[in-house]
């Protein structure tokens, strides 16, 4: 018997609030693939938590997720949720990433293995963002193909600084200051720069350029990370149109369905006071140069 090939798995990473989740939802319109949300926040969230699926039904409840839980590992449970996490603590941690040889690596990476293969997918996107989880992978030999979504860093800050309530509950998202921010974005981006060096096959998007060229910068991503973008029918200028996708985790924007306006969010620029600009600004170069984040709307 021919064994099917395996799923391929591409993997959004970054700093939240990068635009990782509408990038997500873009290439989870292409045909064969499917798109999972932040899978490394599917055990707690999902699983223990029963927070809702992107479909908008509890994850416990929602057909797709029930499906791919007894093909992968005969259902979902507490007790394999608590396994997966305790194995995130010991093995999936960024200061890892320069050595991430751990004797429990292969059990925790094949919870994943299984996930994807379970989706009977060609493709699946998962936006988990940590660049240890994509370093996890490609050391177990997943067949992985990592987007680097990177955005100025001090739009990502007054992002982060603002209050944004979740549609599950209501309540409000976690906050950071500018500082943490800053710190946060420097260390992530550092740490998606070694990927490379792991063997990881690596493209970085900015989400300045997809929004201000949406079908170009989609379908070059698209060829460049081997999935078929011959059209793009759900893209018109500056307009998309997203169908209904099972999502684990993710921003709010994962609950979207039908037209969205492509614009980019530049409330930074009259939103961010100075002092905590100049803060950003000392934190985050000398990447914010290297990705081209020098003036005030790049």
């Amino acid at each position: 018997m021919t064994r099917a090939p395996a799923t391929r798995v591409v993997y959004l990473g970054g700093l939240g609030r990068s635009g990782t989740t509408l990038l997500e939802r873009l290439l989870g319109e292409l045909p064969g693939v499917v798109a999972l949300g932040e899978v490394v926040h599917l055990w707690e969230r999902g699983v223990l938590g029963g927070e809702l699926c992107g479909c908008g039904v509890p994850f416990p409840e929602c057909l797709f997720w029930r499906h791919v839980g007894e093909r992968a590992f005969g259902g979902w449970t507490p007790a394999l949720a608590e396994r997966v996490l305790r194995l995130r603590r010991r093995v999936d941690r960024t200061r890892r990433i320069p050595r991430i040889a751990h004797r429990d690596l292969a059990a925790y990476t094949q919870a994943y293995r299984l996930l994807y293969e379970a989706v009977g997918a060609p493709v699946v996107i998962d936006s988990s963002k940590h660049a240890s989880l994509a370093c996890c992978l490609l050391a177990s030999g997943v067949d992985v193909r990592i987007v680097h979504v990177v955005r100025d860093p001090r739009a990502v800050a007054h992002s982060w600084n603002r209050t944004v309530r979740r549609p599950e509950d209501g309540l409000p998202m976690t906050r950071w200051g500018p500082a943490r921010t800053a710190l946060h974005w420097t260390a992530q981006n550092a740490a998606m720069e070694l990927l490379p060096g792991r063997g990881g096959r690596v493209t970085r998007v900015r989400y300045e350029d997809l929004l201000a060229a949406p079908e170009a910068t989609l379908a070059a991503l698209a060829r460049g990370i081997g999935l078929e973008a011959d059209e793009l029918p759900f893209i018109d200028g500056g307009t998309a149109w997203l169908g209904p996708a099972h999502t684990a985790s993710g921003n709010p924007m994962r609950f979207h369905v039908g037209r969205v306006e492509l614009r980019r969010d530049d409330s930074w620029v009259s939103g961010l006071p100075e002092r905590d600009r100049r803060v950003v600004n000392a934190l985050t170069w000398p990447l914010r140069a290297r990705y081209g984040y020098r003036g005030v709307r790049t």
